[in-house]
């Protein structure tokens, strides 16, 4: 992890739950889907949540995925490792802009801190996660590994109606819409009208 200080009180609870939601299990899919996907150069990780981190701070491994699952025109141009803080973040955000141009949804985007400063791992398991399921979805060729890693996402199934189906669709009253045959306010009570008392002499 980044050398920070000790957390005290509310900031260190809240870190302490994000810490949680690490899963050790998807740790291992993960290294193992990506190893798979851009070969033993990448190495592996030391087990664990700090060496998860380690081995994808510099954005080196994450460049090399991205540009794996995009076949002849690789959306990263140049993966260099480097030991500076601001070209390591810059590779990360590369990547991160390249993961939504994929398909990954920005509401499953890890922030580059998220990653670098080690804040919230859980996320940058959850950007993978969903970046494999956009992968395996798209059964373009790229993806290797075993397809039953990730969950396949959910396609658009878009419907044509000719104009005669259309026409014939406005005549058709819903069942939400409901109906009114047969009603009426047989039985209906409504009171007896109120009386005015006046109580002044």
């Amino acid at each position: 992890m980044a050398n920070k200080g000790p957390q005290y009180g509310l900031s260190r609870d809240v870190q302490m739950k994000i810490d949680k939601k690490y899963d050790a299990e998807l740790e291992e899919r993960l290294v193992q889907w990506i190893v798979a996907q851009c070969g033993a150069a990448v190495g592996e990780p030391e087990a664990g949540k700090t060496g998860f981190q380690t081995w994808l701070k510099d954005g080196c491994v994450l460049g090399h995925l991205i540009n794996s699952l995009s076949g002849a025109s690789p959306p990263i141009k140049k993966v260099q490792s480097s030991t500076m803080a601001f070209k390591q973040m810059e590779l990360i955000s590369q990547f991160l802009k390249a993961a939504e141009k994929y398909g990954v949804m920005v509401t499953d985007m890890f922030q580059t801190v998220d990653l670098w400063e080690g804040k919230d791992l859980a996320a940058v398991q959850r950007t993978l996660m969903s970046l494999g399921s956009v992968a395996v979805t798209k059964n373009d060729g790229c993806y290797k590994g075993d397809p039953s890693w990730f969950h396949r996402k959910a396609q658009e199934n878009k419907r044509e109606f000719s104009d005669e189906q259309l026409m014939e669709g406005k005549s058709v009253i819903g069942l939400q819409m409901g109906t009114n045959r047969g009603a009426s306010q047989a039985g209906m009570s409504y009171g007896t009208p109120r009386q005015i008392i006046n109580n002044n002499p």
